[in-house]
């Protein structure tokens, strides 16, 4: 399986997961359909699913022109069924998906939205985590409490360390100074930094990142009890 990633929007990425023998492929988070169709017709690409990590319009904004192009099925959280425009297929916390070629985990992670989930490609080591874990940074709490993010974290930490994360925004950037503000002599921030920048300069996206990357840089990955996660999660939100 192959990972392409696709600029949307300001500063959003949907992401083609495709079988290299036979081109098919999954779009996780279209924010918008023109980006995705340009991309799949000129490499005959086979579209075959839309997977929503969670309803928020930069994200599920492509679904109705895609699924009307390609005959797709739309899979998402099942509890988000009349939030997910055209939504098919239906998941729950834990199930294990599988159709054709392309099996995911299902990983509950609310906070940012109740419904927001993680599609999970353990044999891939890949994993979606939309606007709930981002480079350097977690989302914002819009439906759910502190204690559901800080738990989706957790549940996100204990993947194996090789995972490549995938998320929603290119925010690594702002996201790094925030963690530099505030854990000035992580020697690891520091190289990344450096890495970010570099990639930023040539056009390049930052995305993905590691679960150990994220270990060792990401300050909300680092923090220790809920108390701790909630001041920080304010003090981003005013950075």
């Amino acid at each position: 399986m192959k990972v392409e990633i696709i600029k949307c929007l300001k500063d959003n990425y949907a992401y083609l997961l495709i079988n290299e023998k036979n081109k098919n492929a999954c779009v996780i988070d279209p924010s918008e359909s023109k980006p995705i169709i340009d991309f799949v017709e000129k490499k005959n690409i086979n579209l075959k699913f839309i997977l929503n990590t969670h309803h928020h319009y930069d994200h599920v904004g492509g679904n109705n022109h895609l699924k009307k192009k390609y005959g797709l099925n739309i899979v998402g959280f099942k509890y988000d069924k009349d939030r997910i425009p055209e939504i098919d297929i239906l998941v729950e916390d834990n199930q294990t998906w599988t159709d054709q070629e392309f099996e995911s985990k299902i990983i509950h992670i609310p906070g940012h939205t109740s419904g927001h989930i993680c599609f999970y490609f353990e044999k891939e080591k890949i994993a979606f985590t939309g606007d709930t874990l981002f480079s350097l940074g977690c989302g914002r709490i819009f439906e759910g409490t502190y204690e559901q993010m800080f738990e989706s974290l957790n549940k996100l930490k204990k993947l194996p360390k090789e995972t490549k994360i995938f998320c929603g925004h290119e925010y690594t950037l702002k996201n790094s100074m925030f963690c530099e503000k505030y854990e000035e002599n992580n020697k690891n921030l520091k190289k990344k930094i450096v890495e970010i920048k570099h990639k930023l300069k040539n056009n390049l996206p930052t995305i993905p990142s590691t679960i150990e990357e994220e270990l060792a840089c990401n300050i909300f990955l680092r923090t220790k009890n809920l108390q701790d996660f909630s001041k920080l999660r304010d003090l981003k939100d005013n950075f």
